[in-house]
Formats: C-alpha cells, sequence, structure tokens
C-alpha cells in the first residue's frame, strides 16, 4: 500500500528539466520552482527600476509577469546605473523546421532588452544537443540550425551587435578550453542534482552542459570582446534552462569569471492547456511561425483547450473559466494593449456583466 501511496504522490510531481516538462492537473507550480531552484522573484519594484534606468514602459511580458524570476537581475541594473556594459547570451536547440510561439518568447524579450540597453548580444544554436538527444543525424541538425536561425534574425535585432553561433560550427579555441575548465570542476554528482541524468544516459550527455555554460563568458569570444575577460552577462531564458546556469554560476568564480545573471520566463503552454508547454515533436500542440492564418484557426478550433462551460446555459450563467482558457492565455503573451485584453476577458467572465453590455447570442467563443 505505501508503495503505491509513493508511486501515485510521485505522479502528482511536477516535473521541470531542460527536456522535460510536466505537472499534474492545475498547471506549473510557479512558486514551489522558485523555491526548489533557489532563484528570486521579479516584484513590481524590480520592473519599476528597469523602467526607470532605460527611460521606457515595462515589456508586457514584465507587466504581466509573464518574465517572473531571476538571479542577480539587480547587479546588472546597478553595472549598467555605474556606465558599463554588459552583453546578453541566449540561444535555441532546433529540432524542428522552424520556431513555434513558445520559442519566440525569449527571441522577443532578449530584443526588447538589447533595444532599451543598446548591449551586444551573443545567440547560440545547440545543434550538437538535440543530436544527442533526439533521433537527428548531424547533417539534419546542421540544416535545422540554419533553418531556425532565419526566423531568429527576422525577429529584428541589431546587426552590429548581434553574433550567432551553431555549436558545430563554432568550437574550438578558447572557447573548447572554457569547456574543459567547467567541465573539470563539475562531477557527476552535480549533473545529478542539477539534470536529473542516470548513468544509464550515454556519455554525450553528460559532456553536454559545460557546452550552454561558457556563453556566459567574454573570453570564449575573443574575436567580440577583445581584453574583457569580467564584461558581465545576462540571460534571459525559460525557466526550465535554469540548470545549466546555477552550475555555471557554482562554476565561473572558480575560474575567474563573473557570474551571470538571469531573468527567467513562464511557460508558453501547449494548446491542450496547463501543465503542457508547446513541443517542437508534437506539431498538434504547437504554433509555428510558418503556420498560414488558415492553419492557425484550425489548430484553435481542434485542439486548443477551452474555458467555456460544457453548454450554452452553464455557459450563461457561470461564463467562462478564463484561468484555464488557452486562448486568453495567448493573448495574455501576445496583445499588447493591456485595456483590450481586460476587456476580452471581462467579455467572457462573469457572465453577469456581460448580459449588461451585449446579447449571449452575439458572442463567438472561443476566439
Amino acid at each position: 500500500m505505501r508503495i503505491v501511496e509513493e508511486a501515485a504522490a510521485a505522479a502528482a510531481e511536477q516535473v521541470v528539466t531542460p527536456w522535460e516538462v510536466s505537472a499534474p492537473e492545475g498547471g506549473i507550480d510557479y512558486d514551489k520552482l522558485v523555491d526548489r531552484f533557489g532563484c528570486q522573484r521579479l516584484d513590481a519594484a524590480l520592473v519599476d527600476r528597469i523602467s526607470r534606468v532605460t527611460l521606457r514602459p515595462p515589456h508586457r511580458f514584465l507587466r504581466r509577469g509573464i518574465f517572473f524570476a531571476h538571479r542577480d537581475l539587480n547587479k546588472i541594473l546597478d553595472i549598467y546605473e555605474a556606465g558599463e556594459k554588459f552583453y546578453l547570451y541566449t540561444g535555441r536547440g532546433p529540432s524542428s523546421e522552424a520556431l513555434h510561439l513558445g520559442h519566440l518568447i525569449p527571441f522577443m524579450f532578449t530584443k526588447y532588452l538589447q533595444d532599451a540597453f543598446k548591449v551586444p548580444l551573443i545567440i547560440q544554436l545547440t545543434d550538437d544537443e538535440k543530436f544527442l538527444w533526439k533521433n537527428l543525424s548531424i547533417p539534419e541538425c546542421k540544416r535545422l540550425a540554419r533553418e531556425n536561425a532565419k526566423d531568429i534574425i527576422a525577429c529584428g535585432f541589431d546587426i552590429e551587435r548581434t553574433f550567432i553561433f551553431s555549436d558545430f560550427s563554432y568550437i574550438g579555441g578558447p572557447f573548447y578550453e572554457n569547456m574543459l575548465e567547467v567541465s573539470n570542476r563539475v562531477t557527476f554528482n552535480n549533473l545529478k542534482g542539477n539534470f536529473g541524468l542516470s548513468p544509464e544516459d550515454h556519455i554525450g550527455k553528460i559532456s553536454f552542459p559545460p557546452v550552454q555554460a561558457v556563453p556566459s563568458f567574454t573570453s570564449s569570444f575573443p574575436h567580440l570582446f577583445p581584453g574583457k575577460d569580467q564584461l558581465s552577462c545576462l540571460i534571459p531564458c525559460a525557466i526550465d534552462q535554469d540548470p545549466y546556469f546555477r552550475m555555471t554560476r557554482d562554476v565561473a568564480p572558480k575560474i575567474g569569471f563573473q557570474k551571470p545573471s538571469l531573468i527567467e520566463s513562464r511557460f508558453f503552454l501547449a494548446l491542450q492547456g496547463e501543465g503542457t508547454k508547446m513541443s517542437a515533436s508534437d506539431p498538434n500542440s504547437a504554433i509555428y511561425v510558418t503556420d498560414s492564418c488558415k492553419q492557425i484557426k484550425a489548430k484553435v478550433d481542434k485542439y486548443a483547450f477551452s474555458g467555456g462551460q460544457d453548454s450554452i446555459e452553464l455557459h450563461r450563467e457561470l461564463g467562462a473559466n478564463i484561468d484555464v482558457d488557452v486562448p486568453i492565455k495567448y493573448l495574455n503573451f501576445f496583445l499588447e494593449d493591456d485595456d483590450e485584453l481586460e476587456h476580452i476577458k471581462k467579455i467572457h467572465f462573469p457572465c453577469w456583466k456581460l448580459k449588461q453590455i451585449m446579447h449571449y447570442e452575439t458572442l463567438s467563443y472561443p476566439l
């Protein structure tokens, strides 16, 4: 009986690693995740400070708590206010022909940061990681990296301040030297604790984390940052990438480098709703940047989890549950106008307000 109870408890636990995200009914508990990872919550005072030092309104991802956690973000703002520079680093593991909307989130926010702070940006394409974790050949991984790079470039980064590289093409020289420095200071027990790797995993997975760590150090890019080995780094990413940079922050002082700072986002959930995130391996879970309007509508109509009630009568009585409604959640990411977003939410819930402003039969749902 005890074994059954322990198994049930384990099944109810959320799983968040760089390669797997799942949660019991109700979705990801981000408060629990912040406490478990040991990062800091991004509060209103820090959002206000970002707005003040950049002389810009806060991005909607900040206003709405989509980027919600950080590590040493105050340090980056201190550096900037002191008139010093830092640089941005983010990346993409190419495993599909095109980016989906979830992949876009860190790039959209990184563009805002680059525009606001006028700083250099490093974008890593971890095509080697996808060879190690996916059933893909090396030539296919390299091809997908090139295709994904086109979507990333289309985000509109400053071409004078942006360097995009693929691991297969770039690794060597000082970059590889830094990888060895990191590798020499991380034990297998450290990796197990951070990543959940096991002795059954092949050694490629065990050896990969330093590859993603060392773009945090400017000495990995001597042609970009000559003589600037102590330039600080800010990494915008989803919170599932935190294990890589917990490891990096532990190692950095041991090899004479600054700890990278992080600003971390919630997950962009799959069409199927809470407890999931968009996956490049499941086309029915995701909307891709290459999907046509017709394809997007068909996916939303067929797969998007609806907060609508089971019948018109119940919907009239109770209104929609916007806390689980996927179209509403997507608008929370992409609709810039806060007033319009609130208006759309009020149209669907609560129903007694809806009846005062319009006839129910005019309501089209889902969006």
